[in-house]
Formats: C-alpha cells, structure tokens, sequence
C-alpha cells in the first residue's frame, strides 16, 4: 500500500489525491516506520526538488506528513527525533525550501502549488519539534510565509484562501517552537521587528496584504503579543475603519474582526491587569467597540452585499470575545455592550438574507442560552426565554422565512429590541424575495393585529417606526423598503385605531418625512411606493386629507409619465376605496377624469386635466415654482 501510494498516487495530476494519499501516509507510518524512515523518505526528499511539478508537490506534503507521523511516534516512546531520522534526512528537509527558491520556484502558476506545500512542511516540521533552533533556515521560512503574505494580490481568487491559511498556520507554529525560550519568553528584539513590520502592512494600499497581516497578528502566540496589544488592537482597528479610499476593502476588514477575537483568546483575561497584555477593564470598552461597527457595515458594490461578510465576521468575534469573558471575569461584560450585543442581534436576525439571518440567529440563541455561568444583563432574558425555548433552539431553521419571521417578530413586544427588530424587519417586508416578503409581512400583520386592543403599545409602536424613519432618511437600502413596508401596512388596516381621531400626530408626521423623501428624487421605486403611502394616508381623519390629495396631485404632474401614470391609477383606486373622501354626486366625473385622460401625454395637456381636478375636489391648486426663486 505504501509503495502503491508513493509511485502512483503522489504525482496524481488531482492535486486533492495527492494530498489526500500524503495523509494515508501519515496515518500508515506507525504501522511500518523503519520502512517510512529508510526506504520511502531517502525515495522522497529528491522527488521533493525533482523537475515535474506534480511530483514535487505531492512528494513535499509527504515527507510533511511522514516527519510528523515519525516524530509523534519517537514523543511517545520517550525517544528524540533522530531515533527515526538520519542526518541526513534531516539536512535533505532543510533543502527544500533552499532547492526551490535557489531555482525561482515560488513564482507563476506553479508557485501556488508549492507555497502552500512549503508553508504545510515548516508547520508540521515545526510542530515536531524539529532540533533547528538558531538554524539560518528558520530565516529562510519565515522569509516565504511573509513573501507569500505579501504576494497575495498576485494568486488567483481561487486559491488565495488556502495560501492565506497555510501561510498563517505555519507562522503560529513557527513562531511557537523557534522564538519562544524554555521560560516562555520571546527575544524583545525578534518580537519588535515581527510585530512592527507587521502592523505598518495593515495599511497597505492592497487589500489583500491587509487581510494577509491581519490575519498572521492574529495567529502570534502570546509571548509575542505582550506589551505591544494595545498597538496590535490600534492596527487592526484602523483597518475595520469604512473610509473613502477604502470603502470596497470588505475582506480585509472582515479578516481584521476575526483576528480582533483571536487576538482576544490568545492574550487572555485579567479585570486589573495592564491592557498592554490582557483584555481587562481599561480596554474591553474600545475592544467591544470595534466589534459591534463591524455589524453595521452594509457596503455594497459590484459583488453585492460585501459588507454581509464583515457583519458575519463581526458577530462570530463577538460571540467569541463573549463568551471567553463571562467565563473569566464576567463582571467586565456591562449592561449597556450586552443590551447593544443582544439588539444587533436581533436586528440581523430579522433581515433579508437567509443566510446572514441564520448566523446571526444562531450567535443570538448561542448566547441566551449559554449557562457555564449565563450572561450577565441579558434585557428581557424571561421573555426570550419563552420566545425561545431552550429545547427548540437546536432545531429551529434560520434559514426558512416561515420558521424565522413569526419568531423574531414577536420581539416587537419588547421595548429594548422594538426599535432594531423593526429596523430590520423593513428591509425584509419591503424587499424583493417573495418568500422572505410573505412571512415577513405576515408576521408583522399579525403583530399589528394583537396589539391592536392596546393604544399604548400601538403609541409606541408609532413612535418607533418614525424614529426609524427620521434616522434613516435618504438612506435608500431602508428608506425605500420602508415605504414599501408603509403601503402595505396602510392597506392591511396596521393603523386603524388612529384612523378614528382628527389629526392624530403619527400620520402628519409620516406624511412629512415621506414629502422630504421623495424630495427632487429621480428613483422611480421610490417614488412609486410614497403615492402607495400618500394614499393609504387618506384614511386619517382632519387636516391630512386635504394635504395628502394636494400632494397627489403634486405627483399627477411629476416630470416623468411613469409616476403620473402610477399617481393617477392609485388615485382611483383610493377613491373607491375610501369612497367617503368625494362628494357622491360628484364621483363619476372624477373617476371618468383619472381613467380617460393619457397621463403619459404632454404635461401642458395633463396640467389643465389636473386642475379641474383640483376644482371638483377644492383643493388647491399646485403652483409651479420659478427655477430661479427659492
């Protein structure tokens, strides 16, 4: 078996076989390793530098493999590496890495095979313990995991993740077995050059080579983060930073999150100690706060929603960084970052895409229910509680809108999540995917519907929509859905118990922020949701009538047909509807006028139909404003 491995499965053109046939190796070597030791490793070290690109591929993973297996073995029986390996196959391992960049074998397309095979073999001979300690190839390694960090904007997108890992795993081990002393200390001048040289890569221009450092401070062990954390924190901050020049820079600001919390893991907790070494008092505030703007990065660009892998990356940190303090030192977790924690949550549990939804649903329910000890100043822990059993929160699936929605809509009811809960929602009632909109929408109707025996929680409800309105205004990935959201809460009747008060402040209200808007917008959605909510506004009682026709027939002759079309239709519809808004006898005149002109014509022509309206319905009419007056 071993032989069939090593003549015909190494050099496999599959490089998933060849690296697949160096793990059977490994998981052969106890079974024969005097053989693995004499015979197959003087048989691969020239096949590890040979010509054939295959070959040496799956020759370097092997002699990986085989060394770690043989080192494992030799651990066990209490016995140094060299019972099993020779001088020489020592000498003939160190050669690799030498043979290839001696011959430029790291360049082009052949080079992102024997990166990640090189960087493969100095973590594993790393992780055995080799005995090359001050030797000039440990230069030579760590030499090729920092030119592969930097090389990154040159690999192919189908490979760069796997060269990113290789490189980084190899690096931890490295670093762990060759720069750390017996006392656990590593040497001041080594850990300056490393970590200094590291942190002013985080602002390269290239986004790759960020994500790349990002990612290898993370992956430092201790001893050579400390007293420099709060300068590691600093960097990486700065790169989860949304500038102008950067804006597009999604994944370098996601691998920058992830390396936050492992940086976090790795340096420990201590309440009173220095935040030059640990998480403790004096920054876990700053820490926190990095992690939560991460999930309010909705960017967008070519690749669509770029900023959902810095939110997913962002919620998985700070479950991770959670979860380490409250087993530590829970006293550093306060009520005010775990009511934000738990409210973001929530907001991206409700949102539109499956499977952001379903992550964050997981971290939200991951921390309700952890109990070794709970989290402490969880708001409306008993109600969660109920909403969430703890039997159910295995089985409950995210990702089906039909389990998800009537679930987090219920939320609602709860002052503290009320606001983020609805934040979300809009952007998943008033989206585009069919299934998501039905039970979004469903489960918000419903809500509307419990609650409408209580003015109280309707008042509030109110109160918070429009707060969510005002801070969103001109912010189109909510404002537009949100006055789709708004049409299709109008006609299914949300709002009814206001409808019977004159000049209930909640409509005036709404009408105003939608006319600012619509204000000199040329988006058509846009504008084709507000004459929804203009209409659906008529059913209020009072001043709102007479404020809502004037502001359709604003719309009646808008400089683009389309919405004058769209006006007129909705216009009709709203009258038969609400049939009490025109005088009876006056009715079919009206109607005849909306349906039978051509509201696409000229707007001379649509401007004298518009005005008679205006008369049968004494409203006044809408005034052209000069260009130049204010």
């Amino acid at each position: 078996m071993i032989d069939h491995l090593v003549n015909m499965k190494i050099n496999h053109w599959d490089s998933v076989i060849r690296e697949l046939a160096a793990k059977a190796l490994h998981n052969l070597t106890p079974r024969a390793p005097e053989y693995m030791a004499h015979v197959v490793l003087p048989r691969l070290l020239p096949l590890s530098v040979g010509t054939d690109l295959h070959t040496r591929h799956g020759a370097i993973l092997a002699c990986a493999e085989i060394t770690q297996a043989l080192c494992k073995l030799a651990e066990e029986n209490n016995r140094s590496v060299t019972h099993y390996l020779s001088d020489t196959a020592l000498e003939g391992l160190k050669q690799i890495h030498q043979e290839l960049s001696s011959r430029q074998l790291y360049r082009g397309l052949g080079g992102e095979l024997m990166r990640p095979a090189v960087c493969n073999l100095i973590e594993k001979l790393s992780l055995s313990k080799m005995p090359f300690r001050g030797d000039p190839i440990i230069g030579g390694w760590q030499w090729l995991i920092n030119n592969t960090l930097r090389s990154l904007p040159h690999i192919s997108s189908t490979v760069r993740q796997h060269i990113k890992d290789s490189a980084v795993s190899a690096l931890t081990a490295l670093c762990n077995e060759y720069y750390i002393n017996e006392q656990g200390e590593a040497d001041p001048a080594l850990q300056d050059e490393l970590v200094t040289q590291y942190i002013s890569e985080l602002q390269n221009p290239e986004e790759m080579i960020r994500c790349g450092f990002s990612l290898a401070l993370g992956s430092l062990p201790r001893s050579l983060l400390k007293g420099r954390l709060q300068q590691v924190l600093e960097g990486l901050r700065k790169v989860t930073l949304v500038t102008h020049t950067d804006t597009s820079f999604a994944e370098a600001r996601r691998d920058a999150l992830i390396a936050i919390a492992k940086v976090c893991q790795t340096v420990g907790v201590k309440g009173d100690g220095s935040q030059e070494e640990y998480v403790c008092k004096d920054n876990v505030t700053p820490i926190y706060a990095m992690l939560l703007s991460g999930v309010t990065d909705y960017t967008t660009d070519s690749r669509g929603d770029v900023g959902g892998w810095v939110r997913e990356a962002a919620m998985t940190s700070l479950k991770e960084v959670t979860l380490l303090l409250v087993q530590k030192e829970a006293e550093l977790i306060n009520a005010n970052i775990c009511r934000q924690i738990m409210c973001w949550l929530a907001q991206q549990a409700a949102e539109k895409i499956d499977k952001f939804r379903a992550h964050a649903g997981s971290v939200f329910l991951t921390l309700l229910h952890f109990d070794r000890p709970p989290i402490p100043h969880i708001p409306h822990r008993e109600e969660l509680e109920r909403i969430f059993p703890r039997a159910e929160a295995g089985t409950l699936n995210w990702n089906a809108s039909a389990e998800a929605f009537p679930r987090i809509t219920q939320l609602l009811a709860l002052p503290v999540y009320q606001y983020h809960v609805l934040l979300g929602l809009t952007v998943s009632v008033g989206g585009l995917t069919e299934t998501t909109l039905r039970y979004s929408a469903q489960s918000l109707f419903d809500h509307m519907k419990k609650v409408q025996s209580d003015p109280g929680a309707v008042e509030s409800f109110c109160e918070t929509l429009l707060r969510v309105f005002e801070d969103n205004l001109h912010n189109d990935r909510v404002s537009v859905p949100l006055l789709t959201m708004l049409d299709q809460m109008l006609a299914n009747g949300c709002f009814e118990i206001l409808t019977t008060q004159d000049n209930h402040p909640f409509p005036l209200k709404l009408f105003a922020l939608c006319k600012e808007e619509i204000k000199k917008s040329k988006d058509i959605r846009k504008l084709r949701s507000s004459i929804g909510v203009f209409c659906g506004l008529i059913q209020f009682q009072g001043d709102m009538r007479e404020k809502v026709l004037f502001q359709l027939f604003i719309l009646l002759c808008h400089p683009f047909p389309l919405v004058r079309k769209t006006t007129a239709s909705q216009i009709y519809e709203m009258l038969i509807t609400y049939s009490d808004v025109v005088d009876p006898a006056l009715m079919d005149e009206v109607l005849t006028i909306l349906s039978d002109t051509n509201w696409e014509a000229e707007l001379t022509l649509v401007r004298a139909k518009r005005n008679c309206l205006c008369d049968l319905l004494q409203v006044t009419r809408p005034q052209l404003v000069a260009k130049g007056s204010a």
